[in-house]
């Protein structure tokens, strides 16, 4: 998911998108310990789709905060 598409959600939404990247996270990482992930680069990627979700969330709850 690019951030454009992550910009368009509300925080609800958001938060909602990083626990299920940090569950696929997961499951990538349960495949590279059992040896059944053939590319380790998506872990990666993984990573820094759940940093990139992450950031846009702090973004708009600070938003959120100060419009209070």
């Amino acid at each position: 998911m690019n951030t454009a598409e992550l910009r368009q959600k509300d925080i609800a939404g958001l938060q909602v998108e990083v626990k299920e990247l940090q569950k696929a996270h997961f499951g990538l990482r349960m495949q590279k310990a059992t040896q059944q992930l053939n590319n380790t680069a998506t872990l990666r990627i993984a990573r820094r789709n759940i940093a990139r979700a992450k950031t846009i969330l702090v973004e708009k709850q600070s938003v959120a905060k100060s419009a209070t």
